[in-house]
């Protein structure tokens, strides 16, 4: 698969991106994250968020792993850093399956428990303080999504 890339200068920029990508997703659709602290995933699921419907505030579920809101589709906002064990039984799969969309932050460290088919997102922070978002999509489902918004 290819991978495809988007350059955002701006915080709103990455959510305007995110909003889009918003309106093509559908229930049970993964999103994985990946990127350092400060590289813009939560200003990402922000903007996800506002593309879902959802009203509420959204922060880094940092120290409660999985946050979850309503919208147009629920949206399941995981944050695994502080998952110590990968292969800890905490019910991820009942998200992946579920009827949502379901993003995941830090995601290589829940690596074996991922779906086989999702997209890998990596965000970048550039010298110029741009991020650069990569896109892996893993299956056809998210090959077309990006073929859409990029």
């Amino acid at each position: 698969m290819a991978t495809y890339q988007f350059i955002s200068k701006l915080p709103e920029d990455t959510r305007k991106f995110a909003r889009r990508l918003a309106g093509l997703l559908r229930a049970g659709d993964v999103i994985a994250l990946e990127g350092d602290l400060g590289a813009g995933k939560t200003t990402f699921t922000k903007g996800l968020a506002e593309g879902l419907g959802i009203t509420r505030n959204v922060n880094s579920p940092t120290f409660t792993i999985i946050k979850e809101y309503q919208g147009r589709l629920p949206l399941y906002h995981m944050d695994v850093y502080r998952v110590e064990d990968a292969f800890e039984d905490l019910g991820f799969e009942e998200y992946f399956e579920g009827n949502g969309v379901t993003v995941v932050e830090w995601a290589h460290l829940i690596e074996a428990q991922l779906p086989n088919e999702r997209l890998l997102l990596q965000l970048y922070l550039e010298d110029n303080g741009a991020r650069r978002i990569v896109a892996e999509p893993k299956g056809e489902h998210y090959e077309e999504l990006c073929k859409e918004i990029f």
